[in-house]
């Protein structure tokens, strides 16, 4: 009996190590994708993430307040057409840092990244405030962008 789990075993690690193997034949290294995406040699770069919180100012009129959400998100379409900002959404819950959204931007200096943070109409108009902080993550993170478009019907 005490043979099935160790074949059970042998099985699972055969099955992981295939699997393994598939995925190094699949994955090809591409210095000129590398490159131009700024790549370091783990397929890494410095970004900046702009945490959006709650601001102080607290606007009643909706008519206003829809402008501005709506200039809000026309100024997050520009700056991703520029490729300054390569994320970009809101939180879905309420949480105790009072976060509300956040922006991955495409730069490791946090003074450009405030620079760009700071041409939202909602962030001038105190609907939003914000944190910075560098982050280290995929160079190819950018590229989901260009399908993006793909997969969306309407524009929130």
């Amino acid at each position: 009996m005490k043979s099935k789990p160790l074949f059970t075993a042998c099985l699972l690690i055969s099955t992981l190590s295939l699997a393994q193997e598939k995925k190094a034949e699949k994955s090809k290294y591409n210095q000129e994708l590398a490159t131009s995406l700024g790549a370091d040699k783990y397929g890494m770069k410095p970004y900046t993430i702009v945490m959006l919180t709650t601001g102080s100012a607290k606007i009643e009129d909706k008519a206003k307040m829809g402008e501005l959400m709506k200039a809000h998100m026309t100024n997050i379409g520009k700056l991703a057409d520029e490729g300054k900002i390569v994320v970009a959404g809101p939180f879905l819950e309420k949480n105790k840092e009072n976060y509300r959204g956040m922006f991955i931007f495409n730069t490791k200096s946090k003074e450009e990244a405030e620079q760009w943070v700071k041409t939202d109409p909602a962030v001038q108009a105190g609907i939003f405030s914000y944190e910075i902080f560098p982050w280290y993550g995929s160079a190819a993170l950018p590229l989901y962008l260009k399908h993006h478009d793909e997969i969306s019907k309407e524009n929130p």
